[in-house]
């Protein structure tokens, strides 16, 4: 073998050692008694991530295992399946999706095909046929062949009202809808015996949350309120580690109360959107991951909704 064959093979190796180590560890870790998360990187997706880059949540029923958002990809929900069955024996019975980013409902495929139920609120279902191809479409280039056999299916049954408490497994599972937050589907999911919620999207910490053109910062507000009336123990948040009602106050709840009572007052003198986005004061938040980035589209996007309103 000549020295340039031997280079070549020693890159060739350690690239592939290099793609095993990162590669995503799906691992759920508990929270309370019978109830887990597994907490997502915090950046964005990848190909070693597998787009699983939010929290899943997992809880064990006396008859069935409960699961809170599918993955992004078919994939990636297999190797979430192969994570609760580390955790217990029970069979994936439910899922319920918290909200419309890809990485919240493109797994449902594979769950139904096991013969789970799957569980979103009505509220999002045209958000749900309006980005599905899009999702896709923006999965392909970080995913690439790990995204095949991923189809946008709807999940299959739907809820309608604010509160709804469903008996999965002989447990009460509450849920809640508020009109929405990041996306018009956003709920959270509240396991009062424990006082843990799952609040999806609801809750961003360690990094910026994102206003994207389907979000409603108002609705959020109020659907953030909403958990905060319940006073929970432990939040599992979206995206970020497992955070108390403080820590999710000050990186969520504040930072959008800035925000619109900023633009707000911007619309009402009459400033054009960029003096309004340049005169925020974004500096307590920018120790957060991914603020320069994210920021200054939620700034923007925020000013158009109070222009709207």
């Amino acid at each position: 073998m000549t020295r340039l064959s031997l280079r070549l093979l020693c890159c060739a190796v350690w690239a592939g050692v290099a793609a095993i180590a990162h590669a995503v560890e799906v691992k759920f870790q508990p929270v309370a008694p019978g109830i887990y998360a597994f907490i997502g990187e915090k950046s964005g997706r990848t190909y070693a991530n597998e787009g699983l880059n939010a929290n899943i949540g997992l809880v064990v029923t006396p008859a069935g295992a409960l699961l809170i958002d599918s993955g992004a990809s078919w994939q990636g929900a297999q190797q979430l399946h192969a994570a609760v069955k580390k955790v217990t024996d029970q069979p994936v019975k439910w899922v319920i999706n918290t909200g419309g980013q890809d990485h919240r409902w493109l797994g449902n495929g594979y769950f139904i095909a096991q013969g789970a139920e799957v569980i979103a609120h009505a509220s999002g279902k045209a958000d749900l046929l309006a980005r599905g191809g899009d999702h896709l479409a923006a999965l392909q280039p970080a995913l690439k062949e790990k995204l095949d056999g991923t189809v946008p299916n709807l999940p299959t049954r739907w809820l309608t009202g604010n509160d709804e408490t469903l008996n999965l497994g002989g447990m009460a599972i509450e849920v809640k809808h508020r009109g929405g937050a990041h996306t018009p589907g956003d709920l959270m999911v509240w396991l009062p015996q424990q006082r843990v919620v799952f609040s999806g999207d609801i809750v961003y910490v360690d990094r910026m949350l994102g206003v994207i053109p389907v979000s409603h910062t108002g609705r959020w507000l109020q659907s953030f309120a909403a958990m905060e009336a319940l006073q929970p123990a432990r939040i599992v948040p979206g995206h970020g580690e497992v955070c108390d009602l403080p820590k999710a106050q000050a990186q969520t709840r504040d930072y959008l109360q800035a925000l619109r009572t900023h633009m707000k007052k911007a619309v009402e003198n009459g400033e054009d959107i960029g003096t309004a986005i340049k005169g925020f004061d974004a500096k307590p938040w920018l120790g957060l991951l991914n603020a320069a980035e994210l920021h200054p589209g939620n700034a923007s996007r925020t000013y158009l909704e109070l222009e709207r309103e």
